[in-house]
């Protein structure tokens, strides 16, 4: 199987290379195909020719795309737009990462993928609107929501915990939104399997299991021995430029169809340590 993955040089990216083998990749990074420009895709797909695409590239900065909405547009929904275009012209599929901030964070169990959007920030309404637009192009697309991805090879939330616990004795954490910490290595897997499988339609895949910032900390912390204290506090102390869900767990029945299991998250932060360590 010939596959284009888009944004190989972002978190999940350096995931899905590492992880991908048995089959013919091509990883492009932003200095390879820029997906805002339409002309540079379609360049990339002609000479590839996949069958699948995989489109892990996006502005993932929550806070920037804020203060950015219109960079923010142009690469999450328009940049999205460009690579199904250029992969339809190419008779590849398109499997494109979504997130659980399409979600307005209302409800108390998890979130299903019939759930009615609802985004609370600008970045959420770029993935919203991208998910809609590429429904209507490419209705056979995959289109795989996630949460709080951490790994190692880039930023996340577990390396800003442990850099800001070597400096200080204590650390305040949100205790007020709960989702679930995904590592892109099982994320990654799951991806795989889903093209090989060929998947299509909505698809929800986190790591199993849910609990707040806070308590990931607390967790990333306990895993490594550290001694710094995690003070819970909540959002309205800890004001950011975007709103967040304060529930975005996803459900993982649609993955469960497709006879795909998710490890725990505490288990994934554990081998997630351990690389880290290694």
């Amino acid at each position: 199987m010939r596959v284009t993955i888009f944004g190989a040089s972002g978190l999940l990216g350096k995931a899905l290379m590492r992880e991908w083998s048995g089959d013919d990749v091509i990883g492009l990074g932003s200095r390879d195909a820029d997906i805002r420009d339409e002309e540079s895709v379609r360049e990339a797909l002609a000479g590839a020719r996949p069958e699948w695409v995989v489109l892990a590239a996006a502005y993932t900065d929550v806070d920037g795309c804020e203060g950015n909405p219109e960079l923010a547009f142009r690469v999450n929904r328009d940049g999205a737009v460009s690579v199904a275009r250029a992969a339809k012209e190419v008779n590849a599929r398109l499997l494109f990462l979504s997130s659980d901030y399409v979600f307005d964070g209302k409800k108390t169990t998890p979130y299903e993928t019939g759930d009615a959007r609802n985004p609370q920030s600008v970045y959420g309404r770029t993935k919203a609107e991208a998910e809609i637009k590429l429904l209507e192009l490419m209705p056979e697309c995959c289109i795989v929501r996630t949460s709080w991805l951490f790994g190692t090879g880039g930023k996340c939330f577990p390396d800003t915990i442990l850099k800001l616990a070597a400096n200080r004795p204590a650390i305040d954490v949100v205790n007020d939104q709960r989702g679930s910490p995904t590592y892109v290595v099982d994320l990654a897997r799951a991806v795989i399997r889903l093209c090989r499988e060929h998947a299509n339609g909505i698809v929800h895949v986190t790591n199993a299991g849910a609990c707040t910032w806070f308590e990931f900390a607390v967790e990333i912390l306990r895993g490594l021995g550290v001694a710094t204290i995690v003070r819970p506090v909540t959002s309205q102390q800890f004001v950011r430029p975007a709103a967040r869900p304060a529930y975005s767990v996803l459900s993982a029945e649609s993955l469960r169809r497709l006879g795909i299991e998710m490890p725990a998250w505490q288990d994934a932060l554990r081998r997630y340590l351990e690389e880290r360590r290694s």
